[in-house]
């Protein structure tokens, strides 16, 4: 598998988790008051997913470019 091959199925993961991420906080923000203090956790968890599959559609984009 090459490294752009690699890379997609690396992003597809992080898509799916950062999906994953983004229906835990709708989920938690539907059930407000409910735990409340898990705001701060979950939605550092679902930033850094969406950080992270940014990252790597970006290296993705560097790669085919060159």
């Amino acid at each position: 598998m090459s490294g752009v091959d690699e890379l997609k199925a690396e992003i597809k993961k992080l898509s799916a988790k950062a999906m994953n991420m983004k229906m835990n906080l709708h989920d938690l923000s539907e059930e407000l008051p409910v735990n409340w203090t898990t705001i701060m956790t979950v939605a550092q968890e679902t930033y850094d997913a969406y950080a992270a599959l940014e990252a790597a559609r970006k290296r993705l984009k560097e790669l085919e470019a060159a």
